[in-house]
């Protein structure tokens, strides 16, 4: 199963992890230095959540962002349900 939030379509990001030594010039120090460059992956905070909905009288169980637990609560349930099933998603 992908990471991929069902609502937002947050996806994982692609970044660097630097490692660094030396000290800080405000410390007096010659300055910091970065002696390693490796790629990581930035996850999306993704959680399974099951959600009462009223007008089918059931549970929907929804892979979702915890951020888009938060646009669930803004916009309403039914609203999400409806645009998701007008792209194409079986809910």
């Amino acid at each position: 199963m992908s990471k991929r939030c069902q609502v937002t379509g947050k996806t994982p990001v692609r970044g660097n992890r630097y490692a660094i030594r030396g000290i800080a010039k405000k410390k007096k120090g010659v300055g910091l230095k970065v002696t390693g460059i490796t790629k990581r992956r930035f996850l999306p905070n993704l959680v399974k959540k099951r959600f009462w909905f009223v007008e089918e009288n059931r549970f929907i169980t929804l892979r979702l962002a915890t951020s888009a637990m938060r646009t669930i609560d803004k916009v309403g349930l039914a609203t999400v349900i409806r645009k998701l099933r007008a792209s194409g998603v079986t809910v």
